[in-house]
């Protein structure tokens, strides 16, 4: 039976007849992109539209699920390959004429073998990540289904997931992030100390008791490097202060500090702050160290005696 052919078209929960959802077009990429250029997309498409950023932005909350739902399916291998499957389907559809409100999910799901999920009930991860229609028809019941075939030590290592963006001042004294689950509201407190890929447990959050993990993606902070607990930022400060000694301002996560330069420090010297890093998750009190490297500013322009002052002191020998 070919596609489209039907009685009845694939109904949401507001009864509304249900559209297909472009993944790739939302994250703004190609269809052959890699794991790492979605991941990419997505990062820089999540601080954009932050709720953090955009407040009370209603739009920009929407944007923001919309772009949650996108990479739920595209950075998971099996969710990705089952959509493209139901993409290829809906591209010939369209091709051929179709228009998108005549498109018969059923006959789809049919035609492969595959399960119709359905979008009534709870989201696949408990409301956590207000997904649409589209994406719990398709993905919903197999998702729970795997879930439901997993050993209770699998569940309890993977549940389900959900990805997280936090800055980076969010990362260092720690945040709250609000969640609806099972009816429930949620109030998730995010550790200090958290990185890129940490996962934060909210247990029985998820259907079926299951627990629901936060996968954190930390953003990139300008005026500060990573390593672990360790933060490495730099500094800058005029030749003459190098050479006679001084002070400098330096950045560090609670605000800048005086940093003292002793006369005849090296443009290549690393100053170590101790206890100005990262804390650590597991003891917030003990943090990391911030290593300070120097940029040196050369002046462009010397007035007169600035000049003759120089030319003689470079005369003199050391």
């Amino acid at each position: 039976m070919p596609v489209g052919r039907l009685t009845q078209p694939l109904r949401g929960d507001n009864n509304s007849i249900m559209d297909y959802k472009d993944y790739y077009k939302i994250l703004g990429v190609d269809r052959k992109s890699s794991a790492d250029d979605i991941r990419t997309a997505y990062r820089k498409l999540a601080m954009k539209f932050h709720p953090d950023k955009n407040p009370g932005d209603k739009k920009a909350e929407d944007k923001f699920k919309e772009i949650n739902e996108a990479y739920q399916v595209l950075s998971d291998d099996q969710k990705r390959a089952r959509y493209d499957q139901l993409g290829s389907a809906y591209t010939d559809f369209r091709s051929s004429g179709g228009r998108p409100a005549d498109f018969r999910w059923d006959d789809w799901f049919q035609q492969n073998g595959q399960q119709r999920s359905y979008a009534g009930g709870d989201d696949p991860l408990g409301g956590a990540g207000g997904f649409s229609d589209f994406f719990r028809t398709i993905f919903g019941e197999a998702m729970r289904n795997s879930a439901r075939g997993q050993t209770g030590q699998q569940q309890q290592q993977q549940g389900y997931q959900q990805e997280i963006q936090i800055s980076f001042q969010e990362a260092y004294g720690g945040t709250l992030r609000h969640l609806q689950s099972n009816g429930r509201k949620l109030q998730v407190r995010i550790p200090a100390g958290v990185k890129t890929g940490s996962k934060v447990r909210v247990a029985g959050a998820g259907p079926d008791g299951l627990d629901l993990y936060l996968i954190v993606n930390v953003a990139e902070e300008d005026k500060f490097e990573r390593d672990g607990q360790s933060l490495t930022t730099t500094s800058t400060l005029s030749v003459f202060t190098l050479i006679l000694g001084g002070e400098t301002d330096v950045e560090t996560p609670t605000g800048k500090v005086k940093l003292n330069i002793p006369a005849g420090t090296q443009v290549d010297q690393v100053f170590r702050l101790a206890g100005r890093g990262m804390p650590h998750v597991k003891d917030p009190k003990t943090k990391g160290d911030l290593f300070v490297k120097l940029k040196v500013q050369i002046p462009r322009q010397l007035s007169s005696k600035q000049r003759e002052l120089l030319e003689e002191a470079a005369r003199i020998k050391f």
